[in-house]
Protein backbone atom coordinates (compact mmCIF):
# COMPACT_ATOMS: atom_id res chain seq x y z
CA UNK A 1 0.00 0.00 0.00
CA UNK A 2 1.54 3.26 -1.08
CA UNK A 3 1.19 6.13 1.26
CA UNK A 4 0.58 9.52 -0.46
CA UNK A 5 1.75 11.33 2.18
CA UNK A 6 5.51 10.61 1.67
CA UNK A 7 6.66 11.28 5.53
CA UNK A 8 10.56 11.83 4.52
CA UNK A 9 9.66 15.03 2.13
CA UNK A 10 9.68 18.47 2.98
CA UNK A 11 6.25 19.64 2.80
CA UNK A 12 5.59 23.45 3.67
CA UNK A 13 2.28 21.59 5.48
CA UNK A 14 4.53 20.33 7.62
CA UNK A 15 6.19 23.72 9.12
CA UNK A 16 2.37 24.47 9.79
CA UNK A 17 0.71 24.14 13.54
CA UNK A 18 -2.16 22.52 12.56
CA UNK A 19 -5.13 22.52 9.21
CA UNK A 20 -7.27 24.42 11.88
CA UNK A 21 -4.78 26.98 12.49
CA UNK A 22 -4.62 26.97 8.44
CA UNK A 23 -8.15 27.35 7.50
CA UNK A 24 -9.28 29.79 10.19
CA UNK A 25 -9.43 33.47 8.70
CA UNK A 26 -7.41 35.52 11.67
CA UNK A 27 -4.40 37.58 12.01
CA UNK A 28 -1.76 35.55 13.58
CA UNK A 29 -0.17 38.64 14.08
CA UNK A 30 1.06 38.60 18.21
CA UNK A 31 -0.64 40.95 20.51
CA UNK A 32 1.75 43.43 22.60
CA UNK A 33 3.37 41.66 25.35
CA UNK A 34 3.60 42.86 28.63
CA UNK A 35 5.79 45.95 28.93
CA UNK A 36 6.71 45.95 32.64
CA UNK A 37 4.87 45.74 35.95
CA UNK A 38 1.18 46.32 35.79
CA UNK A 39 -1.78 45.85 38.08
CA UNK A 40 -5.27 43.82 37.45
CA UNK A 41 -8.22 42.54 39.52
CA UNK A 42 -7.29 38.96 37.90
CA UNK A 43 -4.50 37.72 36.00
CA UNK A 44 -5.18 34.30 33.93
CA UNK A 45 -2.35 32.96 32.77
CA UNK A 46 -2.70 31.38 29.49
CA UNK A 47 -4.71 32.15 26.42
CA UNK A 48 -6.26 28.72 25.43
CA UNK A 49 -9.67 28.10 25.85
CA UNK A 50 -9.74 27.88 29.92
CA UNK A 51 -8.73 31.24 30.35
CA UNK A 52 -10.20 32.80 27.31
CA UNK A 53 -13.79 31.13 28.70
CA UNK A 54 -12.86 32.64 32.62
CA UNK A 55 -12.42 35.69 31.50
CA UNK A 56 -15.37 35.63 29.39
CA UNK A 57 -17.71 34.89 31.76
CA UNK A 58 -15.99 36.72 34.70
CA UNK A 59 -16.02 40.23 32.13
CA UNK A 60 -19.50 39.38 31.26
CA UNK A 61 -20.74 39.44 34.82
CA UNK A 62 -18.64 42.16 36.05
CA UNK A 63 -17.90 44.73 33.63
CA UNK A 64 -15.69 46.31 35.99
CA UNK A 65 -12.75 43.77 36.63
CA UNK A 66 -9.51 44.49 35.59
CA UNK A 67 -8.75 41.29 33.75
CA UNK A 68 -5.26 40.39 32.32
CA UNK A 69 -4.36 37.13 29.92
CA UNK A 70 -0.32 36.39 29.62
CA UNK A 71 -0.02 34.03 26.68
CA UNK A 72 3.87 32.37 26.44
CA UNK A 73 2.64 32.48 22.10
CA UNK A 74 -0.82 33.68 20.35
CA UNK A 75 -4.38 32.56 21.61
CA UNK A 76 -4.58 29.28 20.64
CA UNK A 77 -1.32 27.94 20.00
CA UNK A 78 -1.86 25.12 21.99
CA UNK A 79 -4.02 22.12 22.45
CA UNK A 80 -6.84 24.66 22.11
CA UNK A 81 -6.15 25.57 18.85
CA UNK A 82 -5.09 22.09 17.24
CA UNK A 83 -7.09 18.98 18.98
CA UNK A 84 -9.73 16.41 17.64
CA UNK A 85 -12.74 19.19 17.51
CA UNK A 86 -15.07 17.41 20.17
CA UNK A 87 -17.23 19.57 21.97
CA UNK A 88 -18.03 16.77 23.75
CA UNK A 89 -19.81 15.84 27.56
CA UNK A 90 -17.14 12.92 28.14
CA UNK A 91 -15.48 13.61 31.61
CA UNK A 92 -11.88 12.41 32.41
CA UNK A 93 -12.77 10.41 35.39
CA UNK A 94 -15.57 7.74 36.20
CA UNK A 95 -19.12 8.66 37.64
CA UNK A 96 -17.96 5.96 40.14
CA UNK A 97 -14.54 8.19 40.73
CA UNK A 98 -16.70 11.05 41.24
CA UNK A 99 -18.91 9.27 43.81
CA UNK A 100 -15.74 8.64 45.78
CA UNK A 101 -14.93 12.15 46.08
CA UNK A 102 -18.74 13.06 46.86
CA UNK A 103 -21.47 11.05 46.37
CA UNK A 104 -23.95 9.82 43.83
CA UNK A 105 -25.84 12.84 43.63
CA UNK A 106 -22.82 14.96 43.42
CA UNK A 107 -21.01 12.40 39.71
CA UNK A 108 -24.67 12.48 38.14
CA UNK A 109 -24.75 16.92 38.49
CA UNK A 110 -21.23 16.76 37.10
CA UNK A 111 -22.19 14.24 34.51
CA UNK A 112 -25.16 16.66 33.95
CA UNK A 113 -23.37 19.79 33.97
CA UNK A 114 -20.90 18.15 31.23
CA UNK A 115 -24.01 17.34 28.99
CA UNK A 116 -25.30 20.93 29.57
CA UNK A 117 -21.80 22.20 28.42
CA UNK A 118 -21.85 20.94 24.92
CA UNK A 119 -25.31 23.32 24.63
CA UNK A 120 -23.46 26.07 26.31
CA UNK A 121 -20.63 26.03 24.01
CA UNK A 122 -22.78 26.21 21.28
CA UNK A 123 -25.07 29.25 22.79
CA UNK A 124 -22.05 31.47 23.65
CA UNK A 125 -20.27 30.95 19.85
CA UNK A 126 -23.53 31.77 18.89
CA UNK A 127 -24.19 34.81 20.82
CA UNK A 128 -20.66 35.97 19.85
CA UNK A 129 -21.08 35.62 16.34
CA UNK A 130 -18.39 33.01 16.03
CA UNK A 131 -19.10 30.92 13.48
CA UNK A 132 -16.69 27.35 14.63
CA UNK A 133 -18.51 25.01 12.32
CA UNK A 134 -20.33 23.56 15.35
CA UNK A 135 -22.04 20.57 14.50
CA UNK A 136 -23.78 18.31 17.09
CA UNK A 137 -24.41 14.99 15.55
CA UNK A 138 -23.05 12.84 18.83
CA UNK A 139 -20.42 10.68 18.85
CA UNK A 140 -20.05 7.09 17.59
CA UNK A 141 -17.75 4.61 18.93
CA UNK A 142 -17.65 1.74 17.05
CA UNK A 143 -17.19 -2.26 17.88
CA UNK A 144 -14.71 -3.82 15.95
CA UNK A 145 -14.25 -7.60 17.76
CA UNK A 146 -15.97 -9.46 20.15
CA UNK A 147 -13.55 -7.95 22.97
CA UNK A 148 -14.82 -4.50 21.49
CA UNK A 149 -18.53 -5.31 21.92
CA UNK A 150 -17.65 -6.80 25.68
CA UNK A 151 -16.21 -3.45 26.46
CA UNK A 152 -19.70 -1.86 24.39
CA UNK A 153 -21.99 -3.82 26.43
CA UNK A 154 -20.32 -3.30 29.59
CA UNK A 155 -19.82 0.35 29.35
CA UNK A 156 -23.71 0.91 28.56
CA UNK A 157 -24.90 -1.72 31.44
CA UNK A 158 -22.70 0.55 33.68
CA UNK A 159 -24.58 3.49 32.33
CA UNK A 160 -27.77 2.19 33.38
CA UNK A 161 -26.74 1.41 36.98
CA UNK A 162 -26.77 5.18 36.82
CA UNK A 163 -29.88 5.64 35.29
CA UNK A 164 -28.63 6.82 32.15
CA UNK A 165 -31.29 6.19 29.72
CA UNK A 166 -30.90 5.49 25.89
CA UNK A 167 -31.09 9.37 25.17
CA UNK A 168 -28.20 9.50 26.84
CA UNK A 169 -25.94 6.29 25.98
CA UNK A 170 -27.12 3.56 23.47
CA UNK A 171 -26.31 0.13 22.22
CA UNK A 172 -26.33 -0.25 18.46
CA UNK A 173 -26.38 -3.50 16.44
CA UNK A 174 -24.55 -4.11 13.99
CA UNK A 175 -26.96 -2.86 11.03
CA UNK A 176 -27.42 0.15 13.17
CA UNK A 177 -23.77 1.25 13.42
CA UNK A 178 -23.50 0.85 10.09
CA UNK A 179 -25.78 3.26 8.76
CA UNK A 180 -24.19 6.00 10.82
CA UNK A 181 -20.65 4.65 9.95
CA UNK A 182 -19.48 1.98 7.87
CA UNK A 183 -15.99 1.00 9.24
CA UNK A 184 -14.81 -2.52 8.51
CA UNK A 185 -14.98 -5.63 10.52
CA UNK A 186 -17.72 -3.46 12.44
CA UNK A 187 -19.98 -5.35 14.96
CA UNK A 188 -22.23 -3.26 17.13
CA UNK A 189 -21.42 0.60 18.56
CA UNK A 190 -22.16 2.62 21.03
CA UNK A 191 -24.15 6.31 20.67
CA UNK A 192 -24.16 9.23 22.64
CA UNK A 193 -25.78 12.21 21.23
CA UNK A 194 -23.79 14.72 23.88
CA UNK A 195 -21.33 15.72 21.57
CA UNK A 196 -20.05 18.16 18.41
CA UNK A 197 -17.95 18.26 15.59
CA UNK A 198 -16.06 21.97 15.90
CA UNK A 199 -13.25 23.75 14.40
CA UNK A 200 -11.43 24.34 17.40
CA UNK A 201 -8.93 27.44 16.17
CA UNK A 202 -12.07 29.25 14.70
CA UNK A 203 -13.92 28.75 18.39
CA UNK A 204 -10.23 30.08 20.39
CA UNK A 205 -9.44 32.68 18.25
CA UNK A 206 -12.93 34.12 18.21
CA UNK A 207 -13.04 33.88 21.95
CA UNK A 208 -10.34 35.86 22.22
CA UNK A 209 -11.62 38.87 20.13
CA UNK A 210 -14.75 38.61 22.13
CA UNK A 211 -13.10 38.98 25.33
CA UNK A 212 -11.27 42.11 23.92
CA UNK A 213 -14.43 43.56 22.72
CA UNK A 214 -15.38 43.18 26.35
CA UNK A 215 -12.31 45.01 28.14
CA UNK A 216 -9.73 42.36 28.52
CA UNK A 217 -6.14 42.72 27.70
CA UNK A 218 -4.19 39.97 26.22
CA UNK A 219 -0.58 40.33 26.09
CA UNK A 220 0.78 37.38 23.77
CA UNK A 221 4.69 36.39 23.78
CA UNK A 222 4.66 36.76 27.88
CA UNK A 223 5.64 33.79 29.54
CA UNK A 224 5.23 33.34 32.58
CA UNK A 225 7.54 31.49 34.78
CA UNK A 226 6.60 31.36 38.03
CA UNK A 227 2.98 31.95 40.32
CA UNK A 228 3.27 33.40 43.40
CA UNK A 229 -0.21 34.78 45.39
CA UNK A 230 -0.71 38.33 44.27
CA UNK A 231 1.55 37.71 41.24
CA UNK A 232 2.77 36.26 38.06
CA UNK A 233 5.85 36.77 37.18
CA UNK A 234 7.49 36.78 33.76
CA UNK A 235 10.80 38.45 32.09
CA UNK A 236 8.99 41.38 30.95
CA UNK A 237 7.36 42.40 34.45
CA UNK A 238 5.11 41.04 37.03
CA UNK A 239 1.15 41.44 37.13
CA UNK A 240 -0.28 41.98 40.36
CA UNK A 241 -3.60 40.80 41.19
CA UNK A 242 -5.28 39.48 44.39
CA UNK A 243 -6.25 36.23 41.86
CA UNK A 244 -4.06 34.50 39.56
CA UNK A 245 -5.41 31.65 37.72
CA UNK A 246 -3.81 28.89 36.03
CA UNK A 247 -4.89 28.03 32.99
CA UNK A 248 -1.70 26.12 31.39
CA UNK A 249 -2.65 22.74 30.82
CA UNK A 250 -0.05 20.53 29.10
CA UNK A 251 2.82 23.12 29.96
CA UNK A 252 1.99 23.46 33.09
CA UNK A 253 5.54 21.81 34.11
CA UNK A 254 7.14 24.38 32.61
CA UNK A 255 5.96 26.81 35.66
CA UNK A 256 8.63 26.90 39.07
CA UNK A 257 7.39 24.28 41.07
CA UNK A 258 4.95 22.93 39.20
CA UNK A 259 7.43 20.29 37.37
CA UNK A 260 5.22 17.11 38.89
CA UNK A 261 1.63 18.51 38.59
CA UNK A 262 0.51 17.44 34.92
CA UNK A 263 3.13 15.91 32.21
CA UNK A 264 2.62 16.98 29.03
CA UNK A 265 1.52 13.59 26.38
CA UNK A 266 1.47 13.99 23.01
CA UNK A 267 -1.29 13.37 20.58
CA UNK A 268 -0.98 13.38 17.02
CA UNK A 269 -3.70 13.76 14.17
CA UNK A 270 -3.38 13.70 9.92
CA UNK A 271 -6.23 15.15 7.65
CA UNK A 272 -7.08 14.31 4.26
CA UNK A 273 -7.94 16.17 1.24
CA UNK A 274 -11.78 17.27 1.13
CA UNK A 275 -13.36 13.87 0.02
CA UNK A 276 -15.58 13.63 -2.70
CA UNK A 277 -19.59 12.77 -2.13
CA UNK A 278 -19.39 9.39 -3.16
CA UNK A 279 -17.04 8.12 -0.88
CA UNK A 280 -18.64 9.97 1.80
CA UNK A 281 -21.42 8.13 0.72
CA UNK A 282 -19.37 4.83 1.73
CA UNK A 283 -17.98 5.76 4.62
CA UNK A 284 -20.97 7.31 6.24
CA UNK A 285 -21.11 10.16 9.34
CA UNK A 286 -23.93 12.30 7.20
CA UNK A 287 -24.44 14.11 10.47
CA UNK A 288 -20.93 14.85 11.04
CA UNK A 289 -20.86 12.26 13.77
CA UNK A 290 -17.83 12.34 15.88
CA UNK A 291 -16.31 8.65 16.23
CA UNK A 292 -14.12 6.35 17.89
CA UNK A 293 -13.78 2.33 18.32
CA UNK A 294 -13.46 1.03 21.16
CA UNK A 295 -9.60 -0.21 20.77
CA UNK A 296 -7.31 0.23 24.61
CA UNK A 297 -5.35 3.17 22.62
CA UNK A 298 -7.39 5.79 22.07
CA UNK A 299 -8.37 7.11 18.58
CA UNK A 300 -10.68 9.71 17.32
CA UNK A 301 -11.89 11.32 14.18
CA UNK A 302 -14.60 13.79 12.53
CA UNK A 303 -15.93 14.84 9.17
CA UNK A 304 -14.88 18.48 8.80
CA UNK A 305 -17.54 21.12 7.04
CA UNK A 306 -15.32 21.49 4.26
CA UNK A 307 -15.23 17.37 3.74
CA UNK A 308 -11.84 16.71 5.20
CA UNK A 309 -11.14 13.65 7.37
CA UNK A 310 -9.57 14.51 10.42
CA UNK A 311 -8.00 11.38 11.88
CA UNK A 312 -6.00 11.13 15.48
CA UNK A 313 -4.50 9.03 18.44
CA UNK A 314 -2.30 8.68 20.86
CA UNK A 315 0.97 6.79 20.77
CA UNK A 316 3.35 9.22 20.61
CA UNK A 317 5.73 8.79 23.25
CA UNK A 318 6.38 11.01 26.55
CA UNK A 319 9.74 12.93 26.42
CA UNK A 320 11.76 12.69 29.62
CA UNK A 321 11.32 15.38 32.19
CA UNK A 322 7.68 16.42 31.29
CA UNK A 323 9.58 18.52 28.45
CA UNK A 324 7.64 20.32 25.52
CA UNK A 325 8.91 21.05 21.95
CA UNK A 326 7.87 22.25 18.54
CA UNK A 327 9.71 18.86 17.37
CA UNK A 328 7.78 16.79 19.66
CA UNK A 329 4.73 17.70 17.21
CA UNK A 330 6.05 15.50 14.22
CA UNK A 331 6.37 12.36 14.58
CA UNK A 332 6.61 10.30 11.40
CA UNK A 333 6.18 7.04 12.86
CA UNK A 334 3.12 7.51 14.56
CA UNK A 335 1.45 9.65 11.87
CA UNK A 336 2.67 6.57 9.08
CA UNK A 337 0.63 4.39 11.86
CA UNK A 338 -2.74 6.47 11.60
CA UNK A 339 -2.89 6.35 7.96
CA UNK A 340 -3.00 2.66 8.28
CA UNK A 341 -5.39 2.38 10.55
CA UNK A 342 -7.60 4.78 9.00
CA UNK A 343 -7.27 2.74 5.83
CA UNK A 344 -7.95 -0.25 7.70
CA UNK A 345 -11.28 1.64 9.05
CA UNK A 346 -12.41 2.59 5.62
CA UNK A 347 -10.63 1.07 2.95
CA UNK A 348 -12.45 3.45 0.06
CA UNK A 349 -9.36 5.66 0.87
CA UNK A 350 -6.99 3.85 -0.36
CA UNK A 351 -5.54 4.54 -3.37
CA UNK A 352 -4.67 7.94 -3.57
CA UNK A 353 -6.74 9.89 -1.04
CA UNK A 354 -4.19 12.88 0.26
CA UNK A 355 -3.26 13.86 3.32
CA UNK A 356 -2.68 17.51 3.78
CA UNK A 357 -2.03 18.11 6.79
CA UNK A 358 -0.17 16.10 9.90
CA UNK A 359 0.01 17.64 13.23
CA UNK A 360 0.32 17.18 17.27
CA UNK A 361 0.63 18.90 20.62
CA UNK A 362 0.62 18.72 24.30
CA UNK A 363 -2.10 17.44 26.38
CA UNK A 364 -2.08 17.42 29.93
CA UNK A 365 -2.73 14.51 32.54
CA UNK A 366 -3.04 14.88 36.17
CA UNK A 367 -1.65 11.86 38.07
CA UNK A 368 -5.27 9.88 38.95
CA UNK A 369 -6.51 11.76 35.46
CA UNK A 370 -8.86 13.42 37.02
CA UNK A 371 -9.99 16.99 35.69
CA UNK A 372 -10.13 19.38 38.79
CA UNK A 373 -10.43 23.44 38.72
CA UNK A 374 -10.83 25.52 41.90
CA UNK A 375 -9.51 28.50 43.73
CA UNK A 376 -7.34 29.02 46.80
CA UNK A 377 -8.93 31.85 49.45
CA UNK A 378 -5.93 32.39 51.12
CA UNK A 379 -3.49 32.57 48.76
CA UNK A 380 -5.86 34.40 45.87
CA UNK A 381 -4.33 31.52 43.06
CA UNK A 382 -7.13 29.45 41.22
CA UNK A 383 -6.62 26.76 38.76
CA UNK A 384 -7.89 24.58 36.19
CA UNK A 385 -6.82 21.76 34.24
CA UNK A 386 -6.01 18.13 33.46
CA UNK A 387 -8.57 17.29 30.69
CA UNK A 388 -6.69 14.38 29.63
CA UNK A 389 -7.82 15.02 25.83
CA UNK A 390 -11.37 15.89 26.56
CA UNK A 391 -10.80 19.58 27.67
CA UNK A 392 -12.75 21.56 24.61
CA UNK A 393 -16.28 21.50 26.19
CA UNK A 394 -14.53 20.71 29.69
CA UNK A 395 -12.95 24.16 29.58
CA UNK A 396 -16.17 26.26 29.55
CA UNK A 397 -17.36 24.39 32.60
CA UNK A 398 -14.03 25.41 34.16
CA UNK A 399 -14.51 29.30 33.11
CA UNK A 400 -18.18 29.47 34.49
CA UNK A 401 -17.19 27.90 37.66
CA UNK A 402 -13.89 30.25 38.07
CA UNK A 403 -16.43 32.89 37.53
CA UNK A 404 -18.48 32.10 40.26
CA UNK A 405 -15.76 30.83 42.68
CA UNK A 406 -13.91 34.19 41.96
CA UNK A 407 -17.17 36.25 42.94
CA UNK A 408 -17.78 34.54 45.39
CA UNK A 409 -20.98 32.92 44.79
CA UNK A 410 -22.15 29.71 46.23
CA UNK A 411 -23.92 27.86 42.81
CA UNK A 412 -24.79 24.81 41.48
CA UNK A 413 -21.64 24.78 39.76
CA UNK A 414 -19.05 25.62 42.95
CA UNK A 415 -20.61 22.37 44.73
CA UNK A 416 -19.48 19.95 41.46
CA UNK A 417 -17.40 17.32 42.97
CA UNK A 418 -14.09 18.31 40.84
CA UNK A 419 -14.09 21.50 42.54
CA UNK A 420 -11.34 21.73 44.95
CA UNK A 421 -9.90 18.78 43.74
CA UNK A 422 -6.28 17.98 44.13
CA UNK A 423 -4.36 15.28 42.77
CA UNK A 424 -1.27 13.83 43.52
CA UNK A 425 1.89 14.54 42.61
CA UNK A 426 3.70 12.52 39.19
CA UNK A 427 6.65 9.82 40.47
CA UNK A 428 10.10 11.57 39.67
CA UNK A 429 12.00 10.84 36.91
CA UNK A 430 12.99 8.30 35.98
CA UNK A 431 10.10 6.03 37.29
CA UNK A 432 7.63 8.11 35.12
CA UNK A 433 9.45 8.09 31.95
CA UNK A 434 9.56 4.71 32.14
CA UNK A 435 6.05 3.86 33.66
CA UNK A 436 4.03 5.88 31.07
CA UNK A 437 5.85 4.72 27.78
CA UNK A 438 5.92 0.97 29.14
CA UNK A 439 1.79 1.59 29.42
CA UNK A 440 1.71 2.89 25.90
CA UNK A 441 3.20 0.13 24.24
CA UNK A 442 1.54 -2.22 26.04
CA UNK A 443 -1.91 -0.80 25.00
CA UNK A 444 -0.83 -0.81 21.56
CA UNK A 445 0.21 -4.80 22.16
CA UNK A 446 -3.05 -5.34 24.05
CA UNK A 447 -5.23 -4.50 20.78
CA UNK A 448 -2.74 -6.42 18.29
CA UNK A 449 -3.80 -9.50 21.01
CA UNK A 450 -6.99 -8.64 20.94
CA UNK A 451 -6.86 -8.81 17.18
CA UNK A 452 -5.87 -12.08 16.83
CA UNK A 453 -7.30 -13.72 19.92
CA UNK A 454 -10.49 -11.79 19.87
CA UNK A 455 -10.49 -12.12 23.57
CA UNK A 456 -10.10 -9.35 26.20
CA UNK A 457 -6.30 -8.32 26.75
CA UNK A 458 -4.70 -9.40 29.70
CA UNK A 459 -2.02 -6.81 29.47
CA UNK A 460 -4.49 -4.33 29.57
CA UNK A 461 -5.98 -4.95 32.83
CA UNK A 462 -2.39 -4.74 34.38
CA UNK A 463 -1.73 -1.15 32.95
CA UNK A 464 -4.94 0.48 32.51
CA UNK A 465 -4.82 1.61 36.23
CA UNK A 466 -1.62 4.12 35.23
CA UNK A 467 -3.19 5.30 31.89
CA UNK A 468 -6.76 6.34 33.29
Amino acid sequence: MGCPLNLTEKDPHWERLSLWHDTVITDWSPRAGLRGDTEADVAIVGAGLTGLWTAYYLAEADPSLRIVVLEAETAGYGASGRNGGWCSALFPASLSTLAGMSDRDGALAQHRAMRETVDEVARAAAAEGIDADLAKGGTIVLARSRAQLRRARREVAEARTWDRDEDDLRLLGKAEAQAVLRGTRTVGATYTPDCAAIHPAKLVRGLADAVERRGVTIHERTRVHAIAPGRAHTADGDVRARTVIRATEGYTATLAGHERAMIPVYSLVIATEPLSASTWDEIGLARRETFSDHRHLIVYGQRTADDRLVFGGRGAPYHFGSRTNPEFDQDQKVFARLYATLIDLFPALEGGTRVTHAWGGALGIPRDWCASVGLDRETGVGWAGGYVGDGVSTTNLAGRTLRDLVLERDTELTRLPWVGHRSPAWEREPLRWLGINAGLRAMTLADAEESVTRLPSLAAKVVSPLLG
